[in-house]
């Protein structure tokens, strides 16, 4: 799914949901996204996992939408996973919003899908 500065695609692991997105989360693609994020869950997903070792820009709309969106799946019983490579472009961002402690991160998909069925 290509949304103005992103692309977002998803991969299903059993009751896991993972979304990777590559590009920019800002004030311009932030409800498209939170949208979609939410879209892809059924009543048999234990949560979601967000991929945004390929994003390289967040903005304080796209802090929003992460922390709406671990507000909707909380509201439903799921969990929200995510993964913040060492590397990662938009670490200090994040980190300065408190996300990985707010909504538990993990340096790679495998490790947040775990973390999940825990």
């Amino acid at each position: 799914m290509n949304v103005p500065l992103a692309e977002l695609t998803f991969t299903i692991d059993a009751d896991v949901v993972i979304a990777h997105l590559r590009g920019e989360i800002d004030m311009s693609n932030a409800p498209e996204l939170s949208d979609a994020f939410g879209s892809r869950l059924t009543n048999e997903s234990r949560g979601l996992v967000l991929d945004l070792t390929a994003c390289t820009y967040v903005d304080s709309a796209g802090i929003h939408v992460l922390y709406e969106l671990q507000e909707r799946l909380r509201n439903r019983g799921l969990e929200l996973r995510v993964v913040i490579g060492p590397d990662s472009e938009i670490a200090t961002a994040l980190e300065l919003a408190d996300v990985p402690g707010a909504m538990g991160s993990a340096d790679d998909v495998e490790t947040a899908v775990a973390s999940l069925r825990g």
